[in-house]
This record gives C-alpha cells, structure tokens and sequence, in this order.
C-alpha cells in the first residue's frame, strides 16, 4: 500500500485557493451528463494507458512553500452565491505532481477552469509562483459557510477525505484498491478530471474519470454536509482493461501506530497513536463484527467472507483525549468512516490489510470488499453505496455490548499470554456466557465478571497458549443462550 506523507497533506489542508468568476468564461462550456461520463469511461478503457505528465516545476514546491502559499479570500468558487457550499483548489506541489482537469457543471453544461497564479498570495520567490500559467491544479476542497475550514477534500490519486462533525481530519478513503495485499503489483489509479455541480446550500456533486493501467471508471459522488458529519452517496462503473488479481471496492485507508494493548512498539511519549482502532462490519445476518487494528511485525491480510455484507468501516472508538494526551493534533476527534452497500454486493470477502510502521506519518491500513467474481478485461463492473463520515461509535451495531478497550501481556506462566477485554453496555445484574475460540493456539482458562464502579463495563480476561510460538488468532463473544450480547471479536495475538 502506497505511503502516504500524512505531513504534506496536513499542509495542503491548511492552505485555502480561490477562483475569480471571471475566469470562468475563458473556456468554452460542454454539454456533459453522467451517461455521457460513463460511456467515456468504457471508452478509455479499450485504448493503451497513458500516464499524466508530471509538471517539471511541481517537485519544488515543498512543505514550507506549501504552507507559505495562502490562497485570495476573494477567489472561492461559489464564494458569492448565498449559502455554505464554497469551493477551493490545490495547487501543484511535491507530493502531487500530476495536474487534474476540473470544470464546473450548471444546466447540462460543464466549464473548465483555467489556472491562474495570481490567486496565490505568496512570496516573490516561492516555488507555487514559479509554475508557470498553464500548471493546472491538484485537487480540491469544499468549504464551510465560515471559510474557516473544509469538510471534503480530493487531493492525490483517488484519495478523498473528510473531518466529519468532529473538524478534525483523519482516515481516507479511495475509490478504488487494486492489488493491495499483492506483494510488488499495488496500483495506483488516479482521477484526471473532475465536474463540480453545486445543488444546494452543503451540498454538492462531484463527478470524477478515473484512469489507471489496468482499470478506468466514472465516479459520482452526492455529498453534503449534514450536524452529524458527511454524507456520500457513491455510484460507479469500472472497466477493467485487464486481469486484476485483487480489486478492492469501498476502499478506506488509515493510521495505526500502537494503542493501550501495543505498548511495547511505541517510542513516542504519548500513550496512543492512531487515526482508527477498529476495523467493524455487520454480516448480511445482522451479527456485528469487531477487529481491533494492530501494527504487525509483517505485513498480514486478515480475510472475512461474506455475502451481501450490510457494511463496514474504520473506526476511531476511544474518544477520551487522557488516553492519546495529544494536544495538537487531538487523535480522538479523528472521524470514522462507514460504508454501507446500496446495491447487493454478492459473494465476496471483507479484506484487512495492515503493515508495519514506526510514525504516525505512514498509513499502513487498508479496508476494503473484494468480489469473489474474476476481473476480466471488457467486464463492466458497477457498484453503488453510501460514505458516511462520522464520530459514531459503532454505525452498524444495534443492542450490542461493544468492545471498549482491550490489552495483552504475559500470564503468570511461562509461554502463556493473557488478553484482556472489557464490554460496555452489560447490565450489572446480568452475566452473559463468554464464547471463545482459538486458531493456533490452546485456550487454557477464561473467565469474566462486571468492573466494580464503571456501570455497564464486564471484563473477560483469557490465558492462551501458542503452538510452537507461532501468532495465534482468537475469537470472543458475549452471548445469552443461543442469542449474541456482544458484537464478535476478532484478535491475534503475536502478530
């Protein structure tokens, strides 16, 4: 999985680029639709891949240069309508090299937009006024009423992110994952173009082309921000141009470093680090899974097979700032991310990709559905689902106890660990039955009983062995009777 420098995106975040309504005339508008962009889609995909051209200038401007680059407050786009919805684009930099196309959509009729340096209000010498007029931009931000900050971004590849309710940015999504657990052939397709429609006071939609060496694609996404975060309804339609080994719908991407349970790989003085600590999904049955994220000492894919999954997502579940004591960068406002199918997505697997990292400026988790379904050249593959970005603790879980916090170490005995859970939302007068099982590895004692003075909180702790020292993966449930109490746990140990 591509690293991404989580520093300069920071940078680019925190700049603010603005348009004059008077450059938009300079280009001759277009009719446009979405069927129009799906057929150009499966258009492109019948012709030879090429590449972008990366602009010469573009690897110069750097962090600093970045940062130093502040954008005209006169120049958003949509900045003299009434309402919340303002627009603001990104300019070339080291860490985005290749230029986008981006027009404007009104009545049917699309209107690209011309580059112009003077929206920058920077140094003489800064590396972002060196570009040149015809540089092109990056990507994009939506803004909020105030202008004080965006709520949606599109920046780098198909990289897209929001803050949700919480203003603070965190996990990503992407539009599409090809081969990501495929050691050495991880793609990395990325939107050329993008038609901006403004519909309403928060609300917009984008529609994007998608190209890339083994798959092209048209990508519309509704967004709008709502009091509890950001939501995107997504509809697509991929065209392989040749056999993909393992493609990854509703992709996600985030940070783990290490958390209460990692403590022996941190170096850093704070206690935890991470953007999510949970990967959730809720099973076409209605069961809720959880599988705390971990920073693995090898890269490690974790499968789940389903059918017609309700949903999953990356979550950011510990909101107590005394656990991360980060008072710059507030690791538990970081958003959750949950994608949920409109559109029944068959046969498939829930893939978890996780690799090692030693800073909190790599991420090195990916989430992602991959269809059981071979991907074959000339097959057209559609999918329709929903994004929301939130602060919600468990979006697809309903009247089950949660994991709430987890730890591991060493047992009193020698080649014996210990994992601790503890489950909030369990009655104090009510004992439920804990179900366990261990892959590769023997369970040698449970046990579990509710924390005296925290309401609602039963701890189960566990002793298990390893076979032959190898990582060993443990499953936890609460139940009553037949009946699930808890959402279903999913932990190696070791790994």
């Amino acid at each position: 999985m591509m690293k991404i420098d989580r520093r300069a995106m920071i940078a680019a975040s925190g700049a603010a680029l603005f348009l004059p309504r008077t450059l938009f005339a300079q280009a001759a508008a277009e009719r446009f639709s979405w069927e129009a962009l799906v057929t150009r889609a499966g258009r492109l995909a019948r012709a030879a891949y090429r590449e972008t051209p990366h602009h010469p200038g573009a690897r110069k401007v750097d962090y600093d240069a970045l940062y130093q680059a502040r954008f005209r407050e006169d120049r958003t786009i949509w900045g003299d309508l009434p309402g919340d919805t303002g627009v603001q684009l990104f300019p070339l930099s080291a860490s985005a090299e290749q230029p986008v196309e981006i027009a404007l959509v009104e009545n049917g009729r699309a209107t690209p937009l011309r580059y112009d340096p003077a929206m920058f209000d920077a140094p003489a010498d800064n590396a972002v006024r060196q570009l040149g007029p015809d540089a092109g931009y990056a990507g994009f931000r939506v803004m909020n009423a105030a202008r004080d900050g965006d709520w949606l971004s599109f920046l780098g590849a198909s990289y897209f992110r929001s803050p949700g309710a919480t203003k603070q940015f965190g996990l990503s999504a992407r539009a599409i994952a090809i081969n990501t657990s495929v050691p050495g052939k991880e793609e990395f397709p990325r939107f050329t173009h993008f038609w901006l429609e403004r519909t309403g006071r928060s609300s917009l939609v984008i529609y994007a082309l998608l190209d890339g060496q083994s798959i092209t694609g048209a990508f519309r996404f509704v967004s709008e921000l709502t009091p509890q975060g950001v939501r995107q309804d997504v509809d697509t339609a991929l065209f392989p141009r040749r056999p993909i080994a393992e493609l990854g719908l509703m992709p996600m991407t985030s940070m783990f470093w290490y958390d209460q349970a990692s403590r022996a790989t941190r170096t850093d003085w704070r206690p935890e680090i991470h953007d999510s600590d949970l990967l959730s999904f809720v099973g076409a049955d209605g069961a809720t899974h959880g599988r705390p994220l971990i920073n693995p000492t090898a890269p490690r894919v974790s499968v789940f097979a389903e059918r017609n999954p309700k949903g999953f997502g990356l979550l950011q579940r510990d909101r107590n700032f005394d656990h991360y004591q980060d008072d710059g960068v507030f690791y538990e406002r970081r958003p959750s991310l949950w994608a949920a199918p409109r559109k029944p997505l068959e046969t498939g697997q829930m893939r978890l990709y996780e690799f090692p990292t030693t800073s909190e400026y790599v991420d090195n988790i990916c989430a992602y559905w991959t269809p059981s379904a071979p991907v074959r050249a000339g097959r057209r593959i559609d999918a329709s689902y929903r994004l929301d970005w939130s602060s919600a603790r468990s979006p697809g879980a309903s009247g089950v106890a949660l994991l709430e916090n987890i730890w591991s170490g060493q047992a009193g005995e020698a080649g014996i660990d210990r994992l601790v859970l503890d489950f909030s939302g369990v009655p104090q007068d009510v004992r439920p039955e804990i179900w366990v099982d261990v892959a590769d590895g023997t369970l040698v004692k449970k046990g579990g009983y509710p924390v005296l003075h925290q309401p609602g909180l039963f701890r189960v702790a566990l002793d298990a062995r390893r076979n032959s020292g190898k990582p060993m993966d443990i499953r936890v449930q609460l139940r009553n009777g037949n009946r699930p109490f808890s959402e279903y746990v999913h932990y190696p140990v070791g790994a």
